[in-house]
């Protein structure tokens, strides 16, 4: 019998693992869950395995949230991404490459103002966005800003302390940090920091579709960096 990982989404359906058996839930927010032996959920993570009779058995009763195999199990999917802005702050636009197996997806988008950094994040995070389950991942970056914001513990000091770094100046683009977080604690990703414009193919690929959206005339609005005072 499995034990398998979950992760709490409101927005993602259940996805389960073909040859899973049981299944192991973990609830961090209140909810009330109608299962065989209902019980209320506490705001603390609880942790439960569930035996699967059937696919059904937990498709019917788990309230939004997304359950995939432990970590040595899961499909795993090497991530490029790259993005920047010309000049900094301007337009601006990030590529994502995913590969798994023989199959590929390219993703791209520019913005009409933007900066070098948030098009990094935009970057990582719609690769990750873009799996339909939790997966391993590996994503390639040429941003050590993007890399240790992550492998070196940064963002979620600057998330537990309210967006406020050590040195009590407030983080920047914590929008973005958030959500890479939370796609983080979906997939198991690890960061590697790679050389740009060093004869990587996929990271040269990243860099001519970024470069080409940002050059296109479909520039979006980089909202929450056009906010007023911001």
């Amino acid at each position: 019998m499995e034990s398998v990982e979950s992760w709490r989404s409101p927005r993602t359906p259940v996805s389960l693992e073909p040859k899973a058996e049981s299944v192991r839930l973990s609830f961090r927010r209140p909810t009330e869950v109608g299962a065989p032996n209902a019980f209320a959920v506490r705001a603390t993570p609880i942790y439960v395995t569930v035996t699967l009779n059937s696919r059904k058995n937990v498709e019917n009763w788990f309230v939004g949230g997304t359950v995939a195999a432990k970590s040595n199990e899961l499909k795993h999917v090497e991530i490029y991404t790259d993005g920047g802005s010309k000049p900094n702050p301007g337009p601006g636009g990030y590529a994502a490459v995913l590969l798994f197996g023989e199959k590929r997806k390219e993703i791209s988008k520019a913005f009409r103002k933007t900066t070098n950094n948030r098009m990094e994040l935009s970057a990582a995070i719609a690769g990750l966005e873009a799996l339909q389950f939790p997966c391993k991942v590996t994503l390639y970056t040429d941003s050590k800003y993007l890399a240790d914001g992550i492998a070196k513990g940064w963002a979620k000091s600057w998330r537990r302390n309210g967006w406020v770094k050590g040195d009590k100046t407030k983080a920047i683009n914590p929008d973005l940090w958030a959500k890479l977080l939370e796609l983080c604690e979906t997939h198991s990703v690890t960061f590697e920091w790679v050389r740009g414009h060093s004869g990587n193919p996929e990271n040269e690929r990243c860099d001519e579709l970024s470069t080409l959206a940002r050059d296109s005339k479909e520039l979006s609005i980089d909202v929450e960096y056009e906010k007023p005072g911001r």
